[in-house]
Protein backbone atom coordinates (compact mmCIF):
# COMPACT_ATOMS: atom_id res chain seq x y z
CA UNK A 1 0.00 0.00 0.00
CA UNK A 2 1.63 3.34 -1.01
CA UNK A 3 2.24 6.11 2.02
CA UNK A 4 -0.62 8.12 0.28
CA UNK A 5 -3.22 5.74 0.31
CA UNK A 6 -2.16 5.07 3.66
CA UNK A 7 -2.90 8.77 5.08
CA UNK A 8 -5.89 8.73 3.47
CA UNK A 9 -7.25 6.29 5.12
CA UNK A 10 -6.56 7.65 8.30
CA UNK A 11 -8.17 10.82 8.10
CA UNK A 12 -11.38 9.01 6.14
CA UNK A 13 -11.63 8.00 10.15
CA UNK A 14 -10.31 11.26 11.50
CA UNK A 15 -12.72 12.91 10.09
CA UNK A 16 -15.40 11.36 12.01
CA UNK A 17 -14.84 12.94 15.05
CA UNK A 18 -17.34 14.74 17.04
CA UNK A 19 -18.24 18.80 16.91
CA UNK A 20 -20.49 21.59 17.48
CA UNK A 21 -23.32 20.88 15.60
CA UNK A 22 -21.67 18.93 13.10
CA UNK A 23 -18.98 22.25 12.03
CA UNK A 24 -16.15 19.87 11.73
CA UNK A 25 -13.74 22.61 12.43
CA UNK A 26 -10.78 21.05 10.47
CA UNK A 27 -9.01 20.49 6.54
CA UNK A 28 -6.68 18.29 5.69
CA UNK A 29 -3.40 18.62 3.78
CA UNK A 30 -0.89 15.98 2.41
CA UNK A 31 1.86 17.36 3.14
CA UNK A 32 4.59 15.08 2.86
CA UNK A 33 5.02 10.78 2.68
CA UNK A 34 4.24 10.58 6.49
CA UNK A 35 2.87 13.83 7.23
CA UNK A 36 -0.47 16.16 7.17
CA UNK A 37 -0.96 19.54 7.97
CA UNK A 38 -4.68 19.62 10.27
CA UNK A 39 -5.77 23.30 9.51
CA UNK A 40 -8.29 24.01 12.09
CA UNK A 41 -10.69 26.98 12.73
CA UNK A 42 -13.54 27.93 14.76
CA UNK A 43 -16.60 29.95 14.48
CA UNK A 44 -16.44 32.51 17.28
CA UNK A 45 -17.44 34.81 14.25
CA UNK A 46 -21.18 33.65 14.17
CA UNK A 47 -21.72 31.04 16.51
CA UNK A 48 -22.93 32.20 20.23
CA UNK A 49 -21.83 28.59 21.95
CA UNK A 50 -17.98 29.08 20.62
CA UNK A 51 -17.25 32.87 21.30
CA UNK A 52 -13.78 32.24 22.65
CA UNK A 53 -12.86 29.26 20.05
CA UNK A 54 -13.17 26.31 23.33
CA UNK A 55 -15.19 24.06 21.84
CA UNK A 56 -14.01 23.79 18.39
CA UNK A 57 -10.46 23.54 20.05
CA UNK A 58 -12.04 20.07 21.92
CA UNK A 59 -13.55 19.27 18.63
CA UNK A 60 -9.99 19.46 17.31
CA UNK A 61 -8.60 17.47 19.57
CA UNK A 62 -10.87 14.86 19.58
CA UNK A 63 -10.44 14.95 15.71
CA UNK A 64 -6.18 14.27 16.64
CA UNK A 65 -7.19 11.48 18.97
CA UNK A 66 -9.21 9.94 16.34
CA UNK A 67 -6.65 10.26 13.85
CA UNK A 68 -3.75 8.58 16.22
CA UNK A 69 -6.38 5.55 16.80
CA UNK A 70 -6.86 5.12 13.12
CA UNK A 71 -3.00 5.32 12.66
CA UNK A 72 -2.13 2.53 15.21
CA UNK A 73 -4.23 -0.25 12.55
CA UNK A 74 -1.60 0.99 10.20
CA UNK A 75 1.41 -0.18 12.81
CA UNK A 76 1.86 3.86 13.02
CA UNK A 77 2.42 6.26 15.55
CA UNK A 78 1.16 9.84 15.73
CA UNK A 79 3.44 12.94 16.87
CA UNK A 80 0.66 16.44 16.61
CA UNK A 81 2.61 19.61 16.95
CA UNK A 82 1.19 22.84 16.74
CA UNK A 83 2.71 25.54 14.33
CA UNK A 84 4.13 28.42 15.66
CA UNK A 85 2.50 31.26 14.88
CA UNK A 86 -0.75 30.04 13.76
CA UNK A 87 -3.58 31.95 15.23
CA UNK A 88 -5.91 30.53 18.22
CA UNK A 89 -8.76 30.86 15.73
CA UNK A 90 -7.36 28.85 12.85
CA UNK A 91 -4.52 26.71 14.51
CA UNK A 92 -2.42 24.44 12.39
CA UNK A 93 -1.34 21.09 13.52
CA UNK A 94 1.78 19.21 11.96
CA UNK A 95 1.03 15.63 11.79
CA UNK A 96 3.84 13.27 11.19
CA UNK A 97 3.35 8.95 11.69
CA UNK A 98 6.53 6.62 12.60
CA UNK A 99 6.53 3.00 11.91
CA UNK A 100 6.26 1.33 15.14
CA UNK A 101 6.19 -2.48 15.57
CA UNK A 102 5.26 -2.59 19.27
CA UNK A 103 2.14 -0.64 18.81
CA UNK A 104 -0.97 -2.47 19.10
CA UNK A 105 -4.14 -1.88 17.06
CA UNK A 106 -6.19 0.78 19.45
CA UNK A 107 -9.86 -1.54 19.92
CA UNK A 108 -11.66 1.89 19.77
CA UNK A 109 -11.23 2.07 16.15
CA UNK A 110 -14.41 0.07 15.84
CA UNK A 111 -16.15 2.37 18.04
CA UNK A 112 -15.69 5.75 15.91
CA UNK A 113 -18.05 5.73 12.64
CA UNK A 114 -20.94 3.97 15.44
CA UNK A 115 -20.54 6.93 17.96
CA UNK A 116 -23.15 9.18 17.68
CA UNK A 117 -25.44 11.24 20.04
CA UNK A 118 -28.51 10.70 21.32
CA UNK A 119 -30.59 12.69 22.45
CA UNK A 120 -34.11 10.56 23.27
CA UNK A 121 -34.48 9.03 26.86
CA UNK A 122 -32.14 6.47 27.66
CA UNK A 123 -32.44 3.73 30.48
CA UNK A 124 -31.77 4.33 33.71
CA UNK A 125 -30.36 1.00 34.81
CA UNK A 126 -27.29 1.61 36.70
CA UNK A 127 -23.43 1.31 35.18
CA UNK A 128 -21.52 -1.29 36.71
CA UNK A 129 -18.77 -0.99 38.26
CA UNK A 130 -16.26 -2.00 35.60
CA UNK A 131 -18.04 0.25 33.03
CA UNK A 132 -17.39 3.06 35.25
CA UNK A 133 -13.81 1.91 35.93
CA UNK A 134 -13.20 1.65 32.01
CA UNK A 135 -14.36 5.18 31.42
CA UNK A 136 -12.27 6.80 33.82
CA UNK A 137 -9.51 5.06 32.71
CA UNK A 138 -9.60 5.97 29.42
CA UNK A 139 -9.38 10.00 29.84
CA UNK A 140 -5.94 9.27 31.13
CA UNK A 141 -3.36 11.04 33.09
CA UNK A 142 -4.70 14.43 33.78
CA UNK A 143 -7.89 14.13 34.07
CA UNK A 144 -10.90 12.81 36.53
CA UNK A 145 -14.09 11.40 35.62
CA UNK A 146 -17.20 12.33 38.59
CA UNK A 147 -20.51 11.45 38.28
CA UNK A 148 -24.35 12.44 38.96
CA UNK A 149 -26.19 9.22 39.26
CA UNK A 150 -28.68 8.59 42.15
CA UNK A 151 -32.58 9.52 41.45
CA UNK A 152 -32.03 12.71 43.06
CA UNK A 153 -28.80 13.41 41.31
CA UNK A 154 -30.03 13.43 38.15
CA UNK A 155 -33.79 15.09 38.54
CA UNK A 156 -31.25 18.39 40.17
CA UNK A 157 -29.11 17.97 36.87
CA UNK A 158 -32.35 17.85 34.64
CA UNK A 159 -33.57 21.04 36.48
CA UNK A 160 -29.90 22.62 35.64
CA UNK A 161 -30.37 21.65 32.15
CA UNK A 162 -34.27 22.78 32.12
CA UNK A 163 -32.85 26.46 33.28
CA UNK A 164 -29.62 26.82 31.25
CA UNK A 165 -31.67 25.58 27.88
CA UNK A 166 -33.94 28.79 28.30
CA UNK A 167 -31.09 30.84 27.51
CA UNK A 168 -30.50 29.27 24.52
CA UNK A 169 -34.43 29.80 23.64
CA UNK A 170 -34.99 33.43 24.58
CA UNK A 171 -31.75 34.36 22.98
CA UNK A 172 -31.51 35.72 19.26
CA UNK A 173 -28.03 34.74 19.02
CA UNK A 174 -28.66 31.14 19.65
CA UNK A 175 -31.85 31.57 17.61
CA UNK A 176 -29.66 32.13 14.22
CA UNK A 177 -26.91 29.00 15.23
CA UNK A 178 -30.26 26.51 15.73
CA UNK A 179 -31.73 28.30 12.21
CA UNK A 180 -28.51 27.64 9.80
CA UNK A 181 -27.26 24.24 11.75
CA UNK A 182 -31.47 22.08 11.32
CA UNK A 183 -31.62 20.22 8.38
CA UNK A 184 -35.37 20.01 8.31
CA UNK A 185 -37.12 16.94 7.30
CA UNK A 186 -34.29 14.83 6.96
CA UNK A 187 -32.51 11.62 9.03
CA UNK A 188 -29.13 12.17 8.27
CA UNK A 189 -27.23 15.35 7.36
CA UNK A 190 -23.36 15.86 6.20
CA UNK A 191 -22.86 19.10 6.94
CA UNK A 192 -25.57 20.03 9.73
CA UNK A 193 -27.96 18.43 12.29
CA UNK A 194 -31.51 16.39 10.98
CA UNK A 195 -34.58 17.54 12.82
CA UNK A 196 -35.23 13.78 13.00
CA UNK A 197 -32.02 13.45 15.58
CA UNK A 198 -33.18 16.18 17.75
CA UNK A 199 -35.30 14.19 20.24
CA UNK A 200 -38.43 16.13 19.98
CA UNK A 201 -41.94 14.23 19.41
CA UNK A 202 -43.33 14.65 15.55
CA UNK A 203 -45.91 17.20 16.75
CA UNK A 204 -43.41 19.54 18.95
CA UNK A 205 -40.83 19.30 15.72
CA UNK A 206 -43.17 20.02 13.10
CA UNK A 207 -43.96 23.26 15.46
CA UNK A 208 -40.62 24.09 15.78
CA UNK A 209 -40.06 24.49 12.38
CA UNK A 210 -43.32 26.81 12.01
CA UNK A 211 -42.09 29.10 14.58
CA UNK A 212 -38.19 29.64 13.84
CA UNK A 213 -39.13 30.55 10.52
CA UNK A 214 -38.55 34.04 11.87
CA UNK A 215 -37.24 35.74 15.29
CA UNK A 216 -40.34 37.57 15.44
CA UNK A 217 -42.17 34.53 15.56
CA UNK A 218 -40.07 32.95 18.52
CA UNK A 219 -40.60 36.23 20.55
CA UNK A 220 -44.50 35.73 20.00
CA UNK A 221 -44.19 31.84 21.08
CA UNK A 222 -42.10 32.22 23.81
CA UNK A 223 -44.18 35.48 25.23
CA UNK A 224 -47.61 34.77 24.68
CA UNK A 225 -47.47 30.86 24.86
CA UNK A 226 -44.84 29.72 27.06
CA UNK A 227 -42.70 28.46 23.98
CA UNK A 228 -39.76 27.74 25.62
CA UNK A 229 -41.39 25.13 27.83
CA UNK A 230 -42.02 22.09 25.21
CA UNK A 231 -38.39 21.71 23.86
CA UNK A 232 -37.10 22.29 27.53
CA UNK A 233 -39.07 19.52 28.57
CA UNK A 234 -38.51 17.47 25.97
CA UNK A 235 -34.89 18.23 25.11
CA UNK A 236 -33.40 18.56 28.26
CA UNK A 237 -35.63 17.70 31.69
CA UNK A 238 -36.86 14.27 30.51
CA UNK A 239 -33.58 12.93 29.22
CA UNK A 240 -31.70 14.51 32.47
CA UNK A 241 -34.03 12.13 34.36
CA UNK A 242 -33.60 9.78 31.86
CA UNK A 243 -30.44 8.22 31.78
CA UNK A 244 -28.13 6.19 33.78
CA UNK A 245 -25.94 9.12 35.14
CA UNK A 246 -24.42 12.46 34.31
CA UNK A 247 -20.96 12.70 34.20
CA UNK A 248 -18.35 15.85 34.19
CA UNK A 249 -14.60 15.43 32.63
CA UNK A 250 -11.95 17.31 34.82
CA UNK A 251 -8.67 18.52 33.80
CA UNK A 252 -5.98 18.59 36.61
CA UNK A 253 -6.37 22.30 36.50
CA UNK A 254 -8.53 24.66 34.78
CA UNK A 255 -8.77 24.40 30.67
CA UNK A 256 -7.23 28.08 30.12
CA UNK A 257 -5.02 27.29 26.78
CA UNK A 258 -5.77 26.41 23.11
CA UNK A 259 -3.66 23.20 24.07
CA UNK A 260 -5.52 22.65 27.16
CA UNK A 261 -8.71 22.71 25.09
CA UNK A 262 -6.94 20.63 22.43
CA UNK A 263 -5.75 18.16 25.30
CA UNK A 264 -9.27 18.11 26.49
CA UNK A 265 -10.79 16.92 23.57
CA UNK A 266 -8.33 14.19 22.86
CA UNK A 267 -9.37 12.84 26.38
CA UNK A 268 -13.13 13.61 25.78
CA UNK A 269 -12.77 11.42 22.49
CA UNK A 270 -11.44 8.25 24.53
CA UNK A 271 -14.31 8.56 27.11
CA UNK A 272 -17.01 8.50 24.31
CA UNK A 273 -15.36 5.78 22.13
CA UNK A 274 -15.56 3.73 25.02
CA UNK A 275 -18.77 4.09 25.90
CA UNK A 276 -19.30 3.18 22.57
CA UNK A 277 -17.17 0.55 23.13
CA UNK A 278 -18.85 -0.19 26.00
CA UNK A 279 -22.25 -0.53 24.18
CA UNK A 280 -23.44 2.50 25.55
CA UNK A 281 -25.28 5.76 24.57
CA UNK A 282 -23.83 9.63 24.76
CA UNK A 283 -25.30 13.08 24.84
CA UNK A 284 -22.74 15.77 24.97
CA UNK A 285 -24.56 18.60 28.07
CA UNK A 286 -22.50 21.15 26.85
CA UNK A 287 -24.38 24.65 27.25
CA UNK A 288 -24.09 25.01 31.05
CA UNK A 289 -19.81 24.55 30.64
CA UNK A 290 -20.45 27.46 28.16
CA UNK A 291 -22.95 30.01 29.45
CA UNK A 292 -21.31 29.23 32.90
CA UNK A 293 -17.94 30.18 31.73
CA UNK A 294 -19.51 33.58 29.39
CA UNK A 295 -20.83 34.42 33.00
CA UNK A 296 -17.80 33.80 35.44
CA UNK A 297 -15.23 35.15 32.58
CA UNK A 298 -17.59 38.64 31.96
CA UNK A 299 -17.90 37.19 28.20
CA UNK A 300 -20.57 39.56 26.29
CA UNK A 301 -22.38 36.77 24.78
CA UNK A 302 -25.87 38.48 24.15
CA UNK A 303 -28.46 41.08 23.88
CA UNK A 304 -30.89 40.28 25.27
CA UNK A 305 -32.00 42.00 28.81
CA UNK A 306 -31.47 39.65 31.32
CA UNK A 307 -29.30 37.21 29.48
CA UNK A 308 -26.71 37.88 31.51
CA UNK A 309 -28.42 37.41 34.80
CA UNK A 310 -29.78 34.02 33.97
CA UNK A 311 -26.33 33.17 33.29
CA UNK A 312 -25.29 33.84 36.58
CA UNK A 313 -27.76 32.50 38.25
CA UNK A 314 -27.34 29.01 36.34
CA UNK A 315 -23.47 29.05 37.02
CA UNK A 316 -24.66 29.37 40.94
CA UNK A 317 -27.01 26.60 40.37
CA UNK A 318 -24.14 24.58 38.65
CA UNK A 319 -21.64 25.24 41.63
CA UNK A 320 -24.66 24.33 43.94
CA UNK A 321 -25.00 21.40 42.37
CA UNK A 322 -21.26 19.67 41.94
CA UNK A 323 -19.44 22.59 43.97
CA UNK A 324 -16.98 25.19 42.78
CA UNK A 325 -14.17 23.08 42.25
CA UNK A 326 -15.86 20.83 39.66
CA UNK A 327 -17.04 23.71 37.83
CA UNK A 328 -14.00 25.28 37.25
CA UNK A 329 -12.23 22.67 36.66
CA UNK A 330 -15.08 20.78 34.05
CA UNK A 331 -13.97 20.49 30.22
CA UNK A 332 -16.95 18.83 29.14
CA UNK A 333 -20.01 17.08 30.85
CA UNK A 334 -22.61 14.77 29.44
CA UNK A 335 -25.02 12.05 30.05
CA UNK A 336 -24.83 8.30 29.67
CA UNK A 337 -26.80 5.26 29.79
CA UNK A 338 -28.34 1.79 28.06
CA UNK A 339 -30.56 2.66 24.90
CA UNK A 340 -31.11 2.04 21.63
CA UNK A 341 -28.57 3.47 19.27
CA UNK A 342 -30.34 6.67 17.38
CA UNK A 343 -32.21 6.03 13.91
CA UNK A 344 -30.98 9.45 13.02
CA UNK A 345 -27.74 11.21 13.04
CA UNK A 346 -25.45 13.55 11.45
CA UNK A 347 -23.19 11.67 9.26
CA UNK A 348 -19.71 14.14 7.95
CA UNK A 349 -18.77 15.59 4.71
CA UNK A 350 -16.65 13.14 2.03
CA UNK A 351 -12.91 13.15 2.59
CA UNK A 352 -12.56 14.95 -0.71
CA UNK A 353 -14.26 18.00 0.28
CA UNK A 354 -12.02 18.43 3.07
CA UNK A 355 -8.38 18.24 1.77
CA UNK A 356 -6.27 20.75 0.87
CA UNK A 357 -4.08 20.78 -2.19
CA UNK A 358 -0.62 21.12 -1.29
CA UNK A 359 1.00 24.03 -3.05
Amino acid sequence: MDSQATLLQILDFARWAPSGDNTQPWRFEITGPASVAIHGFDTREHCVYDLDGHPSQIAIGAMLETAAIAASHHGLRMQATRRSGSPDARPVFDLHFTPDAALAPDPLLHSIKTRSVQRRPLKTQPLTAPQKQSLAAAVGPGYTVTWQESGGQRLRMAKMLFHSAKIRLVTPEAYRVHKDIIQWQSQFSEERVPDQALGTDPMTTRLMRFVMQSWARVEMFNRFFAGTWAPRIQLDFVPGVACAAHFLLMAERPARTLDDYVAAGRAMQRFWLTATHLGLQLQPEVTPLVFTRYARDGIDFSRTPGAHDMARRLEQRFVDLVGEHAVAHAVFMGRVGHGDAPRSRSLRRPLDSLMIQGA
